[in-house]
C-alpha cells in the first residue's frame, strides 16, 4: 500500500481524476439544464451511448475528430429531441420514456455498428490529444494534474461556471427555472412552456453529446458494446448529489472520479484484495449519497420535475 503514497503516483491518480470526471461533468450539466426545465430524462445513459457510437463513426469516417465531435453532439441533441417530443408534447410518462430510450440506443447502436463496420474486425480511430498549457503546465503538482489534459476536459470545467451564469444571470436561464417549478408563470405571459422545454432539453442532450464523445474519442480507439459502463446513471447520481446546482455537480463529479481513478491505481500495483470491490467503490458511494441526501438539506430539486404541463390547469 505504500506506493500509493509517493508523489508520482498521487499526481497520477489526481490527474486520472480529472480525466474520468469529464464525461461526467457534461452529462451532469446537460441533465441538470433538462431536469431545471421539469423534464426528467432518465435516458442520459442512452443518449451518451449513441453520442459515443456516433463520434466514433463520425471520426472513423472522415479521420478527424473535430468531425467525430460534431457528429456526437448532434446524436445527443437527436436522442434528446425524442426525449422531449415524447414528454413536452406527447405527454408520456417521462421515466418509461427515459428507460426506452436506453433499451433504444443500446439496440440501435450495437446494430449500426455491425452494420457499418461490417468488413472491420478491430476498427479503430484517431482520438484526440493532449494539449497541455503553456507555462501553467510546468507547475509542480497542479501543472500535470490540471493543465497537461485534452482540450474537453478544459471544455468541461469551463462549462461550470458557464452553465451556472446562463441558469441564474440570464433571461434565458431564469425562464428554465420557472419551467421547472411553475410553468404556468411562462404561459400566462404568452410564452411558450413547450418551445422553452424544447430548447432546454436538446441543449442539455448537445453537453451529454460531448460527455458521450469523450468516452470514445476522447479517451480510447475503438468502440464497443455498452462502453458507457452506467456513467449516464453515475451523471443522474451526481445532478442529485450536487443539488441541482452547478458547483455542487463539479464536486460530486470529482468524489466519483476519484474513486474511479483511484480503485484503477489499486489493481495497477498489485493490492491483495477482489478488484471487483474496488470496481464496485464509486456505485457504493452513489447510494450511500443517495441516502445521506434523502435524509436531510434543504433540496433545490424543481418542484415540477417530471410533472407534465396541460394548459388551463391550476
Amino acid at each position: 500500500m505504500n506506493e500509493l503514497f509517493t508523489e508520482t503516483i498521487l499526481i497520477a491518480v489526481l490527474a486520472a481524476t480529472v480525466r474520468i470526471a469529464t464525461p461526467l461533468i457534461f452529462a451532469a450539466l446537460g441533465e441538470l439544464i433538462t431536469e431545471r426545465a421539469g423534464i426528467l430524462n432518465l435516458g442520459v445513459e442512452g443518449t451518451m451511448l449513441m453520442a459515443a457510437f456516433a463520434g466514433f463513426a463520425g471520426s472513423f469516417a472522415t479521420g478527424s475528430t473535430w468531425a467525430g465531435l460534431l457528429a456526437a453532439m448532434l446524436a445527443g441533441a437527436m436522442m434528446a429531441f425524442l426525449m422531449v417530443f415524447m414528454a413536452a408534447t406527447l405527454k408520456v410518462e417521462q421515466v418509461v420514456t427515459g428507460l426506452a430510450l436506453n433499451l433504444l440506443a443500446a439496440g440501435m447502436s450495437l446494430y449500426l455498428f455491425k452494420v457499418y463496420f461490417e468488413t472491420q474486425s478491430m476498427p479503430m480511430t484517431e482520438v484526440m490529444p493532449f494539449m497541455p498549457i503553456p507555462y501553467l503546465a510546468d507547475i509542480p503538482w497542479l501543472g500535470p494534474i490540471m493543465f497537461q489534459q485534452k482540450g474537453l476536459t478544459y471544455l468541461a470545467f469551463l462549462m461550470v461556471p458557464a452553465v451556472w451564469f446562463f441558469l441564474y444571470r440570464t433571461k434565458w436561464g431564469l425562464e428554465i427555472r420557472v419551467l421547472g417549478e411553475n410553468p404556468k408563470v411562462i404561459d400566462t405571459k404568452g410564452m411558450s412552456v413547450t418551445l422553452r422545454q424544447y430548447g432546454a432539453v436538446i441543449m442539455g442532450g448537445v453537453l451529454v453529446g460531448l460527455g458521450g464523445a469523450f468516452v470514445t474519442i476522447g479517451s480510447v480507439v475503438r468502440f464497443v458494446p455498452d462502453i458507457t459502463a452506467g456513467r449516464g446513471w453515475l451523471a443522474l447520481v451526481i445532478v442529485i448529489a450536487g443539488n441541482w446546482r452547478p458547483s455542487g455537480i463539479l464536486l460530486a463529479a470529482l468524489v466519483f472520479a476519484f474513486l474511479d481513478a483511484l480503485q484503477l491505481q489499486i489493481q495497477g500495483v498489485g493490492v491483495d484484495l477482489p478488484y471487483q470491490i474496488f470496481l464496485a467503490l464509486p456505485y457504493v458511494m452513489a447510494v450511500v449519497l443517495m441516502v445521506l441526501k434523502s435524509r436531510g438539506g434543504r433540496s433545490e430539486q424543481p418542484g415540477r420535475l417530471g410533472i407534465p404541463y396541460f394548459r388551463g390547469e391550476r
